[in-house]
Formats: C-alpha cells, sequence, structure tokens
C-alpha cells in the first residue's frame, strides 16, 4: 500500500516495514525498536552504510541551505544531532562586533533514546544553549503555523508511516518565503553501479550491523526502507501535493543520495 494512502482506513490498512506489509498501526512501533536499538551506534551505523560520506552530505546539506543568522529553524528526525550543529553554528554565528545573533534552533526526534543520544553529544560538544529539544511526530507537529524559516530532515523521511502528511506539515510550520530541505537517500543513476550498491546493501550492511551493533536486522530494514522510499521525481512530485512550491532536487553522489527542496509561498 502507498504511504499517501496509509491512513486511510487504520483498522484495515497496510504499509510497508522495509520488505514487509505491516498493519499502518504497527509500523512506528517497528521503526521505534529500530532506532532505539541502533541509537548509540547510530553513527556507526551511517558511516558503514556510506561508507563515512555522510557527513560531507550533511555539511553540503547546511551550507546550500540558505540558512542565516538568526533564523528559526527546526530539524526533524534530528538523529545524534549532527544537523542541528551544524545549524546552530550558521543560526548563532557571530557578527564582526562579536555579539551572537539571536535566532531558534528546535531538534525534533520522535525516537526519545535518540533524542537523548543527540542532546547528550550536542551538550558534550559544548551546545548548552540556542537548540531545544522536542520528542515530536513529523506528521502531527506541536508548533503553529508559520513558526520556522527552514525546516530540515536529513535520512529520516523514508521511515515515516505517512510521507504526505509530514510533508503538509512542513509546509504548515513554515513562515511565508520558508525553505523545506530532505536529505535522503534516493535511486541511483548508473546502471552499471546498482549491482555493487546492492551488494553493499544487503550483504554487507547486515554482517557489518551483526558485527558492530550486535543487531544485523536493523541494518537489513534500513536497507529495504531505502528501496522502499520513492525516487527522485515521485518525491518532487509529493512535496508539490503538500503545498510546497518552487520544488527541486540535486543527486549527490550519482543519485546514491539527494537534496529535495521546496518553499512556502
Amino acid at each position: 500500500m502507498n504511504d499517501a494512502n496509509a491512513n486511510a482506513d487504520p483498522e484495515a490498512a497496510t504499509t510497508h516495514f522495509g520488505y514487509r506489509d505491516v498493519p499502518v498501526g504497527e509500523k512506528r512501533k517497528l521503526v521505534g525498536e529500530v532506532f532505539t536499538s541502533v541509537a548509540r551506534s547510530y553513527d556507526l551505523m551511517n558511516d558503514a552504510m556510506s561508507l563515512g560520506v555522510h557527513r560531507l552530505w550533511k555539511r553540503y546539506f547546511v551550507a546550500t541551505s540558505g540558512v542565516r543568522r538568526g533564523d528559526a529553524v527546526l530539524d526533524l528526525a534530528g538523529g545524534t544531532g549532527d544537523i542541528a550543529a551544524l545549524l546552530h553554528a550558521r543560526v548563532f554565528a557571530e557578527t564582526t562586533a562579536g555579539a551572537r545573533s539571536a535566532g531558534q534552533v528546535v531538534l525534533g526526534d520522535i525516537n526519545a533514546d535518540m533524542l537523548g543520544v543527540g542532546r547528550d553529544r550536542l551538550i558534550d560538544r559544548g551546545l548548552v544553549g540556542g537548540i531545544e529539544y522536542v520528542q515530536c511526530n513529523a506528521e502531527a507537529l506541536p508548533f503553529p503555523a508559520r513558526s520556522f524559516d527552514l525546516v530540515t530532515m536529513a535520512f529520516g523521511l523514508r521511515n515515516v508511516t505517512d510521507k504526505p502528511a509530514a510533508l503538509r506539515e512542513m509546509h504548515r510550520v513554515l513562515k511565508i518565503g520558508g525553505r523545506a530541505l530532505v536529505l535522503e537517500f534516493s535511486r541511483v543513476k548508473a546502471d552499471w553501479f546498482r549491482p555493487i550498491y546492492d551488494l553493499h546493501s544487503f550483504q554487507v550492511l547486515p554482517r557489518l550491523g551483526r558485527l558492530l551493533a550486535g543487531d544485523a536486522a536493523s541494518y537489513q530494514y534500513l536497507a529495504e526502507s531505502i528501496r522502499k522510499h520513492p525516487p527522485q521525481e515521485e518525491l518532487k512530485a509529493m512535496m508539490e501535493q503538500a503545498g510546497l512550491a518552487r520544488c527541486g532536487y540535486r543527486d549527490l553522489s550519482g543519485g546514491i543520495v539527494a537534496i529535495h527542496s521546496g518553499y512556502r509561498v
């Protein structure tokens, strides 16, 4: 069943959890179990999935976001805080006079364990002010309309049960002229590379998961979730249907990931 219709009849509807069909009401619980399991090894997991390149993707994602000093920013599925830390440096950049700008960075995640790991790591890095931590569901955000200049989501949308609802919420909480940015694994463009990518995803990753985190099943799900995620053009259309304008995307690393962008007008 397509995620766009996942909430049509919660009693009977199914959606995908990796390659499995599960009742809509169970997916959130199953995804939660995955991220509770991998919370402490999440950065290691991303290194394994991307051979460490995710760190470069994230820096580029924020560097090209257009975020400015003093902006109000929401980072959804904020995980262990990588994106929030990069945003914080720009939102609270010092002026030429040495003063720090006003602004707001909210790190949101539905999973309490992930949120706790992110908070602890950012505090350990000395980021003790200017970041608010909110446990929230991307499908029903607890913020007023037109609250943020920028809403980001990195490597989280594919785990959302009702993706159209999450995109509509991103649109709702943006200020007029605000921007939504999604960084996500996408559809590899080069035919010759796909067998190599599949070998890494379905043979290497689960073994690494067992070796590094004692959890092959979660890594298997994450590989499958990438394949079930809408490809570039389909996600662009979903963002437009959610009300976002001037939607587009930029492939990175040959389409292994893509940055999707849209504005509230």
